[in-house]
C-alpha cells in the first residue's frame, strides 16, 4: 500500500501565493505520473497540473503562467507553487500519483485533499 499526504493549503488573499506538497510513502518501486487536481463546490474534479516520470509537464489553461508543478524524486514528493491566486482557484486540491509497486503492479492513488481558499 501507498499513502499520499498533502500539506500547504489554507486561506490567502487574491494575488497571494501558496505552495502545496504531496509526499508518497509505502511500497514504492517507482513513481510514474504525479499531479494535482481540484474540485470546487458543485463542480467536477479537474486537472490542474501534471508531471510525468519523464519530466514533462502540462497545465490547465486557467493556471498556465501562474502555477508551477515540480518534483523531488529522491523524496517521492510533488509540489504545486501557486502564484497570483484568484478567488476562482478556491477548491479542494487533490494529489494523484501513479505508482509502480512491483515489476507487474502499478496503481493509482489519491491524497485526502487540502482546502485552498482565496478571498477577494
Amino acid at each position: 500500500q501507498v499513502q499520499l499526504v498533502e500539506s500547504g493549503g489554507g486561506l490567502v488573499q487574491a494575488g497571494g501565493s501558496l505552495r502545496l506538497s504531496c509526499a508518497a510513502s509505502g511500497n514504492i518501486f517507482s513513481i510514474n505520473t504525479m499531479g494535482w487536481y481540484r474540485q470546487a463546490p458543485g463542480k467536477q474534479r479537474e486537472l490542474v497540473a501534471m508531471s510525468t516520470g519523464g519530466g514533462s509537464t502540462n497545465y490547465a489553461d486557467s493556471v498556465k503562467g501562474r502555477f508551477t508543478i515540480s518534483r523531488d524524486n529522491a523524496k517521492n514528493t510533488v509540489y504545486l507553487q501557486m502564484n497570483r491566486l484568484r478567488p476562482e482557484d478556491t477548491a479542494v486540491y487533490y494529489c494523484k500519483a501513479v505508482i509502480r509497486e512491483t515489476t507487474f503492479v502499478q496503481r493509482q492513488y489519491w491524497g485526502q485533499g487540502t482546502q485552498v481558499t482565496v478571498s477577494s
